[in-house]
């Protein structure tokens, strides 16, 4: 087919095929292609009713993925995921037990110990140079202990509030689960903020070249540190509401969430190096990761399995777009 033929072809396509990240477009095919494989294993895999049950679970990696979407569009990484949701689902549970007032406030309180611990992993890799692997997982281990010693090493008695539960669990638009409804709001906020405001033009800037973005005047410290707090308040908010879907807070809750929320960047195209991506490809990797998990835990896939694919894919989507140039 001549050079000419495929111009032609490529001129009558839609404009916003045209347009669109060849990443995001790969997630949303890969999306197509599981929900084919999916109704090959179960007929029910494409009713409405299993359909909007697997966005309702995406929603809470969704939360989750956001917070690390903007860390890594920076080109760095938040390995604190795991117990800053522990954390935030704990603390919120523990907050309840405190009266009127402690049910009150569970649910802010569960989120601002993920931003603390967000606070800490921003000013390690912003003001004291550490790198970004190591700060996160050292706060991680932090929080570990921190919860092990609060929990005795038991497993937490205190449950959720009934706020809680019914932002996880409950219906207030006829149809659509509130999950579902918070995350498309922090979705909202955070491509406003990525595409109209100065402080996404400026995580894309410090992504591409940060030496650059502060030579221009940007304090770029103060953004790292906003991003890894914002990081550390959303993995918690997701650990409130699974505390919520789940009625009680656990201490393993969020390891889970550790590499399925850096694949579901990566997959919609975020260059893990930074200074690229956009929020629809995160949302096309999690509705993807979400599937996939489906899909596998229908072949009955040990927790060994899913984790090495999770891998891989990471792996796999370095390769093939982290090499690119950023080019934003």
């Amino acid at each position: 087919m001549s050079e000419t033929t495929i111009g032609g072809i490529a001129g009558r396509m839609p404009k916003f095929i045209r347009r669109a990240d060849p990443a995001v477009l790969t997630a949303f095919a890969c999306i197509v292609l599981l929900l084919f494989v999916g109704s090959l294993y179960s007929r029910s895999f494409l009713s409405p009713e299993y359909l909007l049950q697997q966005l309702k679970v995406a929603s809470f990696l969704g939360v989750i993925a956001t917070g690390m979407m903007l860390v890594i569009l920076l080109g760095q990484i938040d390995l604190s995921v795991p117990w800053s949701v522990a954390a935030g689902a704990m603390m919120a549970c523990a907050a309840a037990a405190y009266g009127p007032l402690g049910v009150a406030l569970a649910i802010p309180f569960g989120i601002l110990c993920g931003v603390a611990i967000g606070i800490v992993n921003g000013i390690g890799v912003a003001y004291l140079r550490i790198p970004s692997m190591i700060i996160t997982l050292a706060t991680n281990a932090v929080a570990q202990g921190l919860m092990v010693v609060y929990t005795g090493g038991f497993s937490p008695q205190d449950s959720a509030t009934r706020a809680m539960r019914f932002l996880a669990t409950g219906i207030a638009i006829p149809g659509v689960p509130n999950a579902v409804v918070i995350w498309a709001l922090i979705g909202a906020a955070m491509v406003f903020v990525l595409t109209r405001t100065g402080f996404g033009r400026t995580v894309y800037g410090i992504g591409n070249r940060e030496r650059a973005a502060y030579l221009s005047g940007i304090d770029t410290r103060r953004v790292v540190l906003i991003a890894f707090a914002v990081s550390g308040g959303l993995s918690a908010f997701g650990g409130v509401l699974l505390a919520g879907y789940a009625s009680k807070a656990a201490q393993s809750m969020g390891d889970a969430y550790l590499l399925p929320s850096i694949a579901a960047v990566v997959l919609g195209g975020t260059s893990i190096l930074g200074g690229r991506g956009s929020y629809l490809g995160t949302v096309a990797g999690v509705i993807l990761i979400t599937l996939l998990q489906s899909i596998l835990s229908v072949m009955q896939m040990p927790e060994a399995g899913r984790q090495i694919i999770y891998g891989v894919v990471i792996v796999a989507m370095l390769l093939l777009y982290g090499r690119a140039p950023a080019s934003r």
